[in-house]
């Protein structure tokens, strides 16, 4: 049911004031036009030496922070109207939901159902993944007593980072609408473009399963013994029919269609052939960690200035092609629909590639303001990005309807 924002916000603000009967809220998307400090915030109330407060976590896409406040100190009128779109409030009695759509409307649902308040205040930070994962343990990241190995302890972390990562970016996405709910009928279909050993792979599919997530999983990369050596480790596990290894190549696969697209760390325009599988294959979500950015270096022989004060330095120029290169990636990705966001994969220390296009497709008609900073910056640095030669249809169909 639609009822004026305003009206539907203060009954939310109303429902959260009641701590004796809280049990959760949960903020999420982005309306239309506006920016959210985070990508989601869970709260719930929590006891804390014999008070009620109200606990607040706030998650990026890849941190997760929180935050705990006596009723009397949040502002949660400030924070309901601070632009996310979905707004869902929990009561030990049943549950309100809005979502504001494109236009500003309040769409109003109430439900009536019996939920638990849970009061526990738990400040210990839980791993995703357990050391003694089995799959863990078949890849060599842990040895055979479930111990991670020193060696692999980076590998490790990427994992763990990338699930932290993926799950909440896929919730929402579910939850928008922007992905299916999956059912065992109709799970949810992932795809690792250049998989090699199959850690993410692996990471994902065992952490979503273990969720309840119904899932098919395809691991793809060119070389036979990747593929045939983790076809083994499959059947180790017993997953061999949710999940499965292809040796080929990324721009020439057999699958045609995926709701997750993952290519991390695929080298230089090997990334642009995962992005543009994954646009022509109607991926709904990408996760892309670039790497070894050598297309547009190659490019940049007449340098705008005064960029040149940057680029006559060797190191300097490689880094600013990389940047250029990816600022590039995301912005044709926004210019067909995608809603996108670079961010730090994980921190330096474990890896020097740690940056990743986050993409989540919406449907969103581009604006004339984006069109004309694209054009602008391929005809300023007189470059044509490998993706955009990939994309080539699709940018004109877009950028000129």
């Amino acid at each position: 049911m639609a009822i004026y924002l305003d009206e539907a916000i203060s009954e939310a603000v109303a429902l959260i004031s009641d701590s004796q009967s809280l049990v959760r809220v949960v903020l999420s998307g982005r309306r239309r036009n506006m920016q959210t400090r985070c990508e989601r915030i869970d709260i719930r109330p929590v006891q804390i030496k014999e008070a009620i407060h109200l606990q607040v976590i706030e998650n990026d896409g890849r941190q997760t922070t929180a935050k705990n406040y006596l009723p009397t100190e949040f502002d949660s009128l400030a924070l309901l109207s601070s632009g996310y779109a979905n707004i869902l409030v929990e009561q030990t009695m049943g549950s309100l939901s809005i979502r504001i759509s494109k236009k500003g409307e309040a769409l109003v649902t109430r439900s009536k159902g019996t939920n638990e308040q849970v009061l526990t205040h738990d400040r210990n930070k839980n791993r995703l993944l357990n050391a003694n994962d089995p799959f863990l343990i078949e890849v060599g990241i842990s040895d055979s007593k479930g111990v991670i190995k020193p060696s692999k302890s980076d590998k490790y972390m990427q994992v763990e980072e990338f699930l932290r990562i993926l799950a909440p970016t896929l919730k929402n996405a579910i939850e928008a609408g922007q992905i299916h709910q999956p059912t065992k009928d109709n799970p949810l279909t992932i795809t690792d473009l250049g998989c090699g050993h199959a850690y993410l792979t692996f990471g994902a599919h065992q952490y979503l399963q273990s969720q309840g997530i119904p899932l098919s999983v395809v691991g793809i990369d060119i070389r036979t013994k990747s593929r045939d050596r983790n076809i083994v480790i499959a059947h180790k596990l017993g997953i061999e029919k949710s999940i499965e290894f292809r040796a080929e190549e990324i721009s020439e696969t057999t699958v045609t269609k995926t709701d997750v697209a993952i290519a991390l760390h695929a080298c230089d325009t090997a990334t642009d052939d995962a992005i543009a599988w994954a646009v022509h294959s109607d991926a709904k979500l990408l996760l892309i960690a670039p790497c070894c950015h050598h297309d547009l270096q190659s490019q940049l022989s007449e340098i705008p200035e005064p960029w040149s004060i940057i680029t006559k330095h060797g190191l300097m120029k490689e880094r600013m092609s990389d940047l250029l290169t990816d600022a590039l990636r995301a912005q044709i990705l926004r210019l067909l629909g995608y809603r996108v966001d670079v961010i730090e994969f994980i921190g330096g220390e474990h890896t020097p590639r740690n940056l990743m296009i986050r993409a989540v497709k919406t449907g969103a008609k581009p604006d004339i303001a984006d069109i004309k900073r694209y054009n602008e910056m391929i005809a300023m640095w007189k470059v044509k990005p490998a993706l955009a030669e990939r994309l080539e249809k699709e940018l004109v169909r877009s950028t000129t309807t």
